[in-house]
């Protein structure tokens, strides 16, 4: 059977106000507070890892182009649309230019950050740009979405999934991503982030949209819609960006009420915890689900968290005393949570590889290449759910589809 072993300061933004209006490039003042380190790492160290960015990178030379809309009251927090691109020119102002200006969102349009730029380097210089305008304008955490095009939007999937609590959801323009695999991390997507993904009819990466993340992400809890337009591999219309914006927004109640309970899920408008700080949010968090049943397997996959991303804290020693208490006790309801819990995303993604293996890539595509690959990945997985819940539906739904996945794997 599946099962994983459980042990295995807010800082004062101070900057000028931003000008109200559209300006085509702001440079960037200093850098960022936010924890840029994890977005393409699996721990959160004090340093960045040697060779993570160029000896030579300094802050103070990117730069992004900025709209900030008249507000009544400029201390109340903005919503936000933060945009990469899939070059290193900003694309994305005219696709939202009628929804910031009608909506009084502000958009961010980060420079110099394509898809040429290596992944460290591009996730630092879009919170570099994200960080900046915090200084000037608060943005409200529950109503900021991040989005790009193309490789913009791996990118955008890659930050928003590292750092849910910075957004609201994602908007992912023709293509997707995928998801992280750490537990707490997971949980996060489900309880917070909404999933606005948009694609083409001719799109090339229309079946890994649709039929493979989109309906994965649905299926395992995350709020998730798709969008199918009649067009390219290409920006959509200003109507479209605004519809996808509008069911966005439709979700911040449930984020709200998420932070209320749980403040930790949610970053402030206009600072950054330190790495302790963040650290013992995440801990105190655990601690306050583990006081009920039913919160007993996502506290514990905090815990984890809490010592697998800052392993040099006192507070990850902290969370492993707590792991290894659980370990100890005669109640261990929680591994069947567990297990459940990893079947389920076996299941989903099963379900949606293989749709999009067997339907989702045209003959001549140029990912048809990789179709063999995704069948036995998708193999894989079945098999996984099929030796775990052998008289279950999914493992009936799953011996179905093996003889097709077989035959593109090459092995039938």
């Amino acid at each position: 059977m599946l099962r994983t072993p459980l042990v295995c300061i807010i800082f004062a933004a101070s900057a000028v106000a931003a000008p109200t209006g559209y300006t085509a490039s702001v440079e960037v003042s200093g850098p960022t507070r936010l924890d840029w380190i994890f977005t393409t790492a699996t721990q959160s160290p004090a340093k960045p890892p040697a060779k993570f960015l160029p000896d030579d990178y300094d802050s103070k030379k990117q730069a992004y182009e900025l709209f900030v809309p008249t507000r009544k009251d400029t201390k109340k927090p903005a919503p936000a649309i933060l945009f990469i691109s899939a070059g290193d020119d900003p694309q994305g102002w005219k696709t939202f230019e009628k929804t910031c200006k009608e909506s009084g969102l502000v958009f961010i349009g980060v420079r110099n950050a394509g898809n040429n730029v290596p992944g460290p380097k591009r996730c630092r210089i879009v919170l570099d740009c994200l960080d900046d305008v915090r200084r000037q304008v608060p943005l409200d955490p529950d109503r900021t979405y991040i989005s790009g095009f193309s490789g913009g939007a791996r990118m955008a999937c890659s930050i928003g999934f590292a750092l849910p609590e910075l957004f609201g959801g994602i908007l992912p323009l023709c293509a997707s991503g995928e998801l992280r695999p750490e537990p707490w991390l997971r949980h996060r997507l489900i309880d917070r982030l909404s999933m606005a993904l948009v694609t083409g009819t001719t799109d090339f990466n229309r079946g890994e949209v649709e039929r493979w993340r989109g309906p994965f992400w649905k299926e395992i809890g995350i709020r998730t819609r798709v969008w199918t337009p009649a067009i390219g591999h290409t920006l959509p219309s200003p109507a479209i960006a605004s519809e996808a914006i509008k069911w966005l927004e439709e979700g911040r109640e449930k984020r709200d009420a998420l932070a209320k309970k749980h403040p930790a899920t949610r970053a402030t408008s206009d600072g950054a915890l330190s790495r302790e700080d963040a650290a013992k949010a995440l801990l105190s968090e655990g601690k306050e689900r583990l006081k009920t049943k039913e919160g007993l397997h996502s506290g514990l996959m905090l815990m984890k968290g809490v010592l697998e991303r800052w392993p040099d804290l006192a507070t990850a020693a902290e969370a492993k005393k707590v792991l290894q208490e659980q370990e100890g006790k005669p109640d261990r309801s929680w591994e069947k949570d567990d297990v459940a819990e990893q079947l389920k995303y076996l299941t989903a993604e099963a379900r949606s590889l293989s749709d999009y293996a067997i339907k989702g890539i045209p003959e001549g595509s140029q990912y048809a290449k990789q179709r063999p690959n995704l069948a036995k990945r998708a193999i894989e997985l079945w098999m996984v759910v099929i030796e775990n819940t052998p008289d279950s539906p999914a493992a009936k739904e799953g011996k179905e589809k093996l003889p097709a996945l077989e035959k593109l794997a090459g092995k039938g």
